[in-house]
């Protein structure tokens, strides 16, 4: 009988989920608005219940997580300013007693860079940092094939760095955070910003709630300030990673979801914007990629990659 990983990733919007085999198809897959589940033991019997419909239980060799603030040491959702569940959730203790199989729990963004390693942009790569610009802004980091968990296994959150003196106030708490600027929500925030600088002749501030989708499209008919919130994004974007390659000198950064969607526009602003501030000592060494898995279900290909990458084939 084949062994599969299940995949799971709990966002602030939806959850997805799915069984892949280890070439990274996709069998079977489903989808659920998270504010749905009250409890995340909701979550925990709805998924064991649809799996027990297609009879996958006895073909799973583990489950992969991936979640804000997810802890890969703890298994514990741990305080995550973008879910509803509040505290510390032990939710890879929950999967593992319910389907009698190990699992994982790691950072949403962890999970998207073992997908991009066994799947995606990274095949091939050591070092490299994946971007991730969904509801908030999650970082993947690898140095010499490993992901980077520091002691506590809550390492790499480049998107609670400060990037604004007194900027935009973030859900942890602070102001100026990275990911209220380039993250899809922070590029709607944009949108009202800048349109109250000065008034466009643009489509997008008129939406009832525009999204980074309506961001690309508009830029690709043309819409002049489209393009600026693309460039606008691309600059705070850039500047940041260029001083990020101070941390680990990687080899790539790969972005996913958001205004990456725009594919090679975007990333060829932020590389440029990259290399004007890098350190001299990094420029021209670093690549910035557009995630080759976002078009498919990534988020299933990057927890169950997880799973692969830990538990073995």
């Amino acid at each position: 009988m084949s062994k599969y990983a299940l995949g799971i990733d709990i966002g602030g919007t939806n959850t997805v989920f799915g069984i892949v085999d280890r070439d990274g198809t996709i069998l079977h897959e489903g989808t659920q608005k998270t504010h749905s589940f009250v409890r995340p033991e909701d979550l925990v019997d709805y998924i064991y219940l649809e799996l027990s419909k297609a009879d996958f239980h006895n073909q799973l060799i583990g489950i992969g997580i991936g979640a804000p603030n997810g802890n890969y040491f703890t298994g514990n959702i741990e305080f995550a300013p973008n879910l509803h569940w509040k505290g510390i959730i032990p939710l890879a203790k929950m999967f593992t007693e319910k389907f009698d199989v190990p699992a994982l729990l790691t950072n949403d963004a962890n999970a998207a860079a073992q997908g991009e390693m066994l799947f995606g942009s990274a095949i091939g790569l050591k070092d490299f940092v994946t971007i991730t610009l969904g509801t908030g802004l999650g970082s993947g980091v690898i140095v010499d094939g490993q992901v980077v968990y520091g002691h506590d296994g809550l390492a790499g959150e480049y998107g609670h760095i400060r990037v604004v003196d007194n900027g935009r106030l973030c859900g942890c708490g602070r102001n100026g955070c990275l990911e209220t600027y380039a993250s899809a929500t922070g590029v709607v925030r944009s949108i009202q910003e800048l349109e109250s600088i000065h008034k466009s002749k643009s489509e997008l501030p008129k939406l009832v709630n525009p999204t980074s989708y309506d961001v690309n499209e508009a830029a690709k008919s043309g819409d002049e300030f489209a393009r600026e919130i693309l460039d606008y994004t691309a600059k705070i974007l850039g500047s940041a990673l260029a001083d990020f390659l101070c941390f680990s000198s990687p080899k790539a950064y790969i972005l996913f979801g958001g205004l990456a969607q725009a594919g090679k526009p975007f990333s060829e602003k932020v590389k440029s914007y990259l290399e004007l501030n890098a350190l001299k000592i990094y420029q021209n060494k670093v690549d910035v990629r557009i995630s080759s898995i976002q078009d498919k279900n990534a988020a299933v290909l990057g927890t169950a990659a997880s799973v692969y990458i830990d538990f073995g084939s």
